[in-house]
């Protein structure tokens, strides 16, 4: 019986998990070490591994209860039968897209923070990739907060950000919202800006996503520039690890202590990612 390995892929964040079926069910010795890697490592990939939808969900179940997804752009659900999986994808069937976010570039986010309880985690299953393009990279919020000069610690110490709702990573209004163009009228969740993960105890960044962000209490102008301050200073290479995908690679990855963001790739290519999310809690202050 294959044993289970863990190999970092990036110094700020990332390992790969091999000795594992995701398929079968799995023992509870290999899930305490899966859980363990995780913590540690913040996102896990797991190579190679086919998975049908409803072998998905059991996999995600592991790690918690099955958090819907979040309303997109056509109003309905993308699997019918699956309404728990969200389809990421540029493929059309006729006019109709099959899932969401095309085939444009993905910015910096954190998955559905505009509501009150974030999901804590979510799972991404490559079913079709296309040749070149398309690439994942995660950026480690720990990092990102222990880096931040002193006098950016002190700026947001305390500080809660509107983090809307209008809009998705890809720029496409979703269903029943209405453009809008004063971040301090944005729709959406209040959430600290130094976060307290509920399992580690540790402060990270929680900034959710740039457009539309406003940090309550301060002058529009003082926002935006502080915003773009902390923005900045994410995008560090010194805080990320890059996915370049293979077919039936399965990634999971911590929401509440990571960002994500994605290449865009070319249009005439298919790419094709079933994804999956776990309930979480709400956000906390770290004082």
């Amino acid at each position: 019986m294959a044993k289970l390995k863990i190999q970092k892929l990036a110094n700020a964040l990332g390992a790969e998990v091999s000795g594992v079926d995701m398929s079968k069910p799995i023992s509870q010795e290999d899930l305490q070490q899966i859980l363990a890697a995780w913590k540690e490592h913040l996102v896990l990939r797991f190579r190679g591994q086919e998975l049908t939808d409803p072998q998905l969900l059991e996999i995600s179940r592991n790690f918690g209860e099955i958090d819907p997804p979040g309303p997109n752009s056509y109003g309905k659900p993308f699997l019918a039968d699956f309404p728990d999986i969200n389809v990421i994808s540029n493929i059309k069937v006729g006019d109709q897209p099959v899932g969401g976010l095309g085939d444009g570039e993905a910015v910096w986010h954190a998955d559905m923070t505009y509501i009150e309880m974030p999901p804590k985690a979510s799972f991404l299953h490559a079913l079709e990739i296309p040749a070149t393009g398309g690439n994942t990279e995660w950026g480690n919020m720990y990092l990102a907060y222990e880096a931040l000069p002193t006098h950016l610690k002190q700026a947001i110490k305390g500080r809660k950000a509107i983090h809307d709702a209008t809009y998705n990573s890809a720029g496409m209004i979703r269903k029943g919202m209405k453009d809008v163009t004063d971040p301090r009228e944005a729709p959406g969740a209040h959430h600290p800006l130094v976060a307290k993960h509920p399992e580690s105890g540790l402060p990270c960044l929680f900034l959710g996503r740039r457009r539309n962000s406003y940090i309550l209490g301060m002058d529009l102008d003082a926002s935006n520039q502080l915003l773009d301050e902390l923005w900045a200073h994410i995008d560090n290479p010194e805080f990320t690890f890059t996915q370049v995908w293979q077919l039936h690679d399965l990634i999971l990855w911590d929401n509440r202590c990571t960002l994500h963001r994605r290449d865009s790739f070319d249009p005439q290519s298919r790419r094709l990612m079933h994804r999956t999310q776990i309930k979480g809690s709400s956000v906390t202050p770290f004082e």
